[in-house]
């Protein structure tokens, strides 16, 4: 439940939600704080995916 008042989620907001979105909203949110060097550009990823 600390994870949980950490993202601000109420109990009404976790009823709609399972395990797994809310282990993805707190990596999300640890992610946050990170810095990335380099950065895709459109280019990159049209190659990637076609």
């Amino acid at each position: 439940m600390l994870r949980c008042a950490e993202l601000n989620l109420s109990d009404e907001a976790l009823r709609g939600m399972d395990v797994g979105m809310v282990y993805d909203m707190l990596t999300e949110k640890a992610n946050d704080g990170e810095n990335y060097p380099v950065k895709g550009t459109s280019e990159d990823f049209k190659r990637i995916f076609g």
